[in-house]
């Protein structure tokens, strides 16, 4: 993993999408420091879907969020397709974040005011025009078979329907990276197999690399990779 880091800031050493080297992060509640991540080593490669397991509590949403880029870790370093994004200013952070990262979270956070078209849609109006952006939203909400719902607000869609929407709204910008955490855990047995199943037939097309981070066993084996973080590091299961 070191030649990754060595490299930085050219193309993406072997397909290695996303690498972290020695992670650690830790929270102070109430005066107490508690090490959430303890130096987390990880790579996943272009077209890998892989799915983190653990216990409540256990680090899987911090470790997420800083893949992300949604949080800093205290030491360590992550590249994503090659870049730093630790050394980016606030706005190229998040121009980037646009651009390579689709999140996914068990809430589908929808703007409520917004139809589904238009939900789908805002990523994209960073940088291109309204015409355009409504565009390419309606095909990726036609990908999802949501092409009846185009002018439904969120309050009008199913459990299933909404988090269909934010799959949507996260591929629209066609990114390198897919991270979802718990996209099932809201929603019933059968509609949450339909949506593992949508994703993975999305990233199959794409060529997509993929975290899903999920509690349910059955879900995490649909994945071609199972990791587990415990005591502050991951391991392969």
């Amino acid at each position: 993993m070191g030649e990754i880091f060595r490299s930085a800031g050219g193309s993406p050493a072997n397909n290695v999408i996303l690498a972290l080297e020695n992670i650690k992060k830790s929270y102070f509640v109430e005066g107490h420091r508690i090490d959430v991540l303890r130096g987390v080593n990880l790579e996943m490669k272009e077209g890998e879907h892989l799915s983190l397991t653990g216990k409540s509590g256990s680090g899987k949403s911090t470790l997420l969020n800083i893949m992300a880029t949604l949080e800093k870790p205290d030491s360590g370093n992550l590249l994503l397709k090659g870049e730093d994004p630790a050394k980016f200013s606030d706005s190229k952070l998040s121009a980037f974040r646009n651009r390579e990262i689709g999140i996914v979270f068990q809430f589908h956070h929808l703007l409520p005011e917004f139809t589904a078209l238009e939900n789908v849609a805002i990523p994209l109006m960073l940088n291109q025009s309204k015409k355009t952006s409504f565009e390419r939203a309606e095909k990726m909400l036609e990908r999802v078979a949501l092409t009846h719902r185009l002018n439904h607000k969120p309050a009008e869609l199913s459990g299933g329907e909404q988090q269909r929407v934010a799959i949507a709204r996260a591929l629209v910008t066609e990114p390198s990276l897919l991270l979802m955490d718990e996209p099932t855990g809201n929603l019933d047995n059968e509609t949450g197999k339909m949506i593992i199943a949508l994703i993975l037939s999305i990233a199959e097309e794409r060529n997509l690399t993929t975290l899903f981070v999920t509690h349910n066993q059955d879900f995490a084996a649909e994945m071609g990779r199972v990791i587990e973080i415990s005591e502050g590091v991951v391991r392969n299961i």
